[in-house]
């Protein structure tokens, strides 16, 4: 509980659809979020195959890596204008920021949940503090529902064309900083 449950600054249009809601770090948490995502999108008529991948690994990263016993992660989700989708998932372990892994293996058993967020995103990244939180936040074209070269669109899509909002970390700074 704590820091996480304080106010998330999302970019925001006035009357913009939000949602967001505090859960229990633990793997029934982000089996929740995931449906919480699923139903919310439905009832926004917004195609939700891309954002319940999304907020399946972001939400299981804040169990298993950003957990701190006591402390629940927040999970939001925010409809931009022009229909791209904002989905934040904030945790009480900002000491441990996550950066895409180098290549995993075909046999990896873990290692790809950053790389499913990127191949859905069209830019994410991570915003620290105020401590000891932080939050992983990744930006949905309007309409993904598979990640690119799934639904027509070629692959390797430019990611991060757009700049972090103040204080965020674009996934390519948090790669480089990793090294």
């Amino acid at each position: 509980m704590g820091d996480v449950n304080q106010k998330l600054d999302l970019p925001s249009a006035p009357n913009a659809p939000h949602f967001a809601v505090q859960l229990s770090a633990t793997r029934r948490g982000a089996r929740l979020a995931r449906l919480l995502t699923e139903r919310q999108l439905d009832d926004w008529g917004v195609p939700s195959e891309g954002a319940v991948q999304v907020v399946a690994e972001l939400a299981a990263n804040a169990v298993l890596h950003g957990r701190v016993p006591g402390r629940d992660f927040r999970l939001a989700l925010r409809l931009l204008p022009g229909g791209a989708l904002r989905v934040e998932v904030t945790d009480a372990r900002g000491d441990r920021v996550p950066c895409l892994p180098g290549p995993a293996s075909d046999e990896a058993e873990a290692g790809r949940g950053l790389r499913i967020v990127a191949a859905y995103a069209d830019r994410w990244g991570v915003r620290e503090g105020p401590a000891p939180s932080k939050t992983v936040w990744a930006e949905l074209p309007p309409g993904r529902g598979r990640p690119p070269g799934l639904d027509g669109e070629p692959e390797g899509r430019a990611r991060g064309r757009q700049s972090p909002e103040k204080g965020e970390h674009s996934a390519e700074k948090c790669h480089q900083r990793a090294h």
